[in-house]
């Protein structure tokens, strides 16, 4: 399973990025967590806001950083 964050490196972005390494080590998913700054990722994604969860290259979680709970429920539901 490929599991990466995209934004463009703001606060916001490297947050989800920890908070979702942290959620997926909780949940026992063995699966590394990207992290990425490529602007072109985004665009080819046909999004405009930041930061995107994405699993195996999917959009499941856009423009916003949800609380813990919040998101354990997402990726538990997309994967």
């Amino acid at each position: 399973m490929k599991i990466e964050v995209i934004g463009s490196g703001c606060k916001k972005c490297s947050n989800l990025f920890e908070l979702t390494k942290v959620v997926i080590s909780e949940m026992g998913i063995k699966d590394a967590v990207l992290y990425s700054t490529d602007i072109n990722k985004i665009i080819t994604l046909g999004l405009i806001s930041s930061p995107i969860l994405t699993i195996d290259d999917k959009p499941i979680l856009v423009g916003i950083l949800p609380d813990k709970e919040k998101l354990k429920d997402i990726i538990s539901k997309n994967i």
